[in-house]
């Protein structure tokens, strides 16, 4: 069973989370397990899927003994913060911070990534107890955005949410980053025939690219 300190070496070491916000439960397992074939080790399932839950369960199931890291995105409230926990979560993650998320996720020693834009949101957040910050949107801001923000704030471990590629991964890193989330470039990428060879391919480009990068 992997502990909380584990979970984040995990996180740290591959440099990346992979968010999977899909239309269906089944569409998500698939992926996910596709992406984990191409290297991906950390899954942040989101609670917009209908039976996320449920996907977070079976993954945790499948991969029990190896080095994957099962998470639940989307992460609003203490309920919903205990039910993932109980599914196998081992890492939680919310949009905002959300003090209840993090205290309930402390109290069962699991992960938290918590969402923060201003330096304020990222000191806050930091103060709450989480152990990484999610910079969320970075769309707008994007990498020079990030890259002042840790001018100041460099020893808070932070996430980019968005816009991060495999050309650009790099630029992501140079800027501070510990780890960058990663979504629709991989999740997606089976679409529109599910072909999960794709999805796995599209995983591979991205850790080979994170790979060069952290070298």
């Amino acid at each position: 069973m992997f502990t909380k300190i584990d979970v984040l070496q995990t996180i740290r070491d591959s440099g990346n989370v992979l968010i999977v916000r899909l239309d269906t439960a089944e569409e998500a397992y698939e992926v996910a397990v596709a992406a984990v074939a191409g290297g991906i080790r950390a899954l942040e399932i989101t609670l917009s899927i209908p039976g996320a839950v449920d996907v977070i369960r079976r993954l945790a199931e499948r991969f029990p003994q190896d080095d994957v890291v099962i998470g639940a995105g989307t992460v609003l409230d203490e309920h919903a913060a205990w039910s993932s926990i109980q599914a196998g979560a081992q890492f939680l993650v919310s949009p905002n911070l959300n003090p209840a998320m993090i205290r309930v996720a402390n109290r069962y020693q699991v992960a938290t990534i918590s969402g923060a834009y201003t330096p304020t949101e990222i000191l806050d957040s930091a103060e709450a107890g989480a152990d990484i910050v999610k910079l969320f949107p970075t769309e707008a801001g994007g990498i020079p955005y990030t890259k002042a923000v840790l001018a100041p704030l460099a020893h808070i471990p932070l996430l980019p949410a968005g816009g991060v590629t495999p050309s650009n991964v790099g630029d992501w890193f140079s800027a501070g980053v510990t780890a960058v989330g990663v979504g629709s470039a991989i999740t997606k990428a089976g679409r529109p025939n599910g072909d999960m060879a794709r999805v796995t391919d599209a995983a591979a480009e991205f850790v080979a690219a994170i790979a060069r990068v952290k070298r």
